[in-house]
């Protein structure tokens, strides 16, 4: 059996190492010179960067068995700790390392900054999204979600707000409070503790799977077309054609602007979220109190600590920091950090269209498509999750199982 697999993100790996391993004849097709899609590592001036921020949680088991997988170990890669959400001065929740959910009650009830009222409709209306197995009645914004349940207090504000922002790339005024509480389930509401843990990477994101995916793809037999830009798929008697060549069955794990003009039939309809990653690197003793750190101000919204002194601070969603200039950018977050030394070095990498805009009730493309020889692949087409490394990664992999059902 031949398999095409179209674009060289995780999703696509994901797909082509199944498909390997499964002993399929496995062609991928990457547009690009290097793997990784949307998440991969990047040289800027002599530093080893990301093209942009990525943050891991322990629910990301695909993603974690992927990695093992390909002999990327994830303990050797990524710095495992219990969930922190910290404003300096302002607001701490710390998860124990106590058994869940024992942890996350704990969290809440020890929260700085929350009174006593405010965390036991907290603790009680969790109580209640878990009863309900996490499912809403209907698809509505976060804030709307929030607002019906009571939560407008400090939690709103520090915690819920905050990590709607991160985990859906929208404000909680316009994101699903569906796919939020989807995220909630796997994370904070999971019965197992390392799914709440955050992982951050040691090294660069194409160190982390893209680069490994790839040796072990090659050293098992796959064929990697690394600069080449398919423009379309056909459909013939005897299979589809691709670039010249005829194959059994397809994988499209492109984005999903380049998707439907591969297969036109799809016309996938999606608004984008942008999302800037700006890098400012201090002398290397400076540190964060954790790795994670929410920044207030006007523009910051989330800043991480890469070690040696670089930060990474992560906006994400359309906002007032759009308008301005890459260094008043920088300029500005680093006045929001208020650290005791400007930075040495900056460096602003803007995405316009780093996510599909991930609102109420929105329509996601089935993965199947009307020719079964044609799978899709993609954060998108995973319709629990908002875009994210483990649903590419997870959508890669139930499209390699449903080309190996056919043979």
């Amino acid at each position: 059996m031949k398999v095409a697999v179209i674009g060289g993100g995780w999703a696509g790996l994901a797909a082509a190492v199944d498909l390997t391993a499964a002993g399929v004849t496995t062609t991928l097709f990457e547009a690009g010179r290097v793997p990784g899609g949307r998440a991969r590592g990047i040289d800027i001036a002599g530093r080893r960067l990301d093209n942009g921020q990525h943050i891991l949680l322990g629910a990301y088991r695909e993603t974690l068995n992927l990695m093992q997988q390909v002999g990327a170990d994830p303990a050797q890669l990524l710095d495992r700790h219990p969930l922190q959400v910290l404003d300096p001065g302002i607001f701490r929740l710390a998860l124990p390392r106590w058994p869940a959910p024992l942890n996350v009650a704990w969290g809440l009830l020890s929260a700085v900054a929350v009174d006593w009222p405010e965390k036991a409709k907290t603790a009680l209306w969790m109580q209640g999204v878990k009863w309900r197995g996490f499912r809403l009645p209907a698809d509505t914004t976060v804030a709307a979600w929030l607002d019906a349940a009571g939560q407008t207090g400090a939690l709103r504000r520090h915690l819920w707000e905050p990590l709607c922002l991160a985990a859906l790339n929208l404000p909680a005024e316009r994101a699903s409070a569906q796919i939020f509480a989807n995220v909630l389930r796997d994370s904070l509401g999971s019965s197992r503790r390392a799914d709440t843990d955050l992982l951050l990477p040691r090294a660069d994101l194409g160190t982390l799977l893209p680069e490994p995916a790839v040796r072990w793809l090659v050293t098992n037999g796959a064929t990697l077309h690394f600069g080449t830009r398919i423009t379309g798929l056909v459909p013939r008697p005897d299979g589809i054609e691709i670039a010249g060549s005829i194959y059994d069955a397809a994988i499209v794990a492109t984005a999903p602007q380049h998707a439907d003009k591969l297969w036109p039939p799809l016309a996938i309809t999606f608004d984008y979220e942008p999302i800037a990653t700006v890098y400012l690197e201090f002398s290397p003793k400076t540190a964060l109190a954790f790795p994670l750190q929410k920044q207030s101000g006007k523009y910051g919204q989330w800043v991480v600590d890469r070690n040696n002194g670089l930060l990474a601070c992560v906006l994400s969603g359309h906002g007032d920091w759009e308008a301005l200039a890459d260094d008043q950018l920088a300029a500005a977050l680093c006045a929001e950090l208020s650290l005791p030394e400007p930075p040495r070095w900056h460096q602003v990498i803007r995405e316009k269209r780093a996510t599909f805009s991930c609102r109420p009730s929105l329509a996601r493309p089935d993965w199947r498509t009307a020719d079964s020889r044609v799978v899709l692949a993609g954060d998108y087409t995973w319709a629990d999750y908002p875009a994210t490394l483990e649903g590419a990664v997870r959508s890669g992999r139930r499209a390699a199982h449903a080309i190996l059902g056919k043979r």
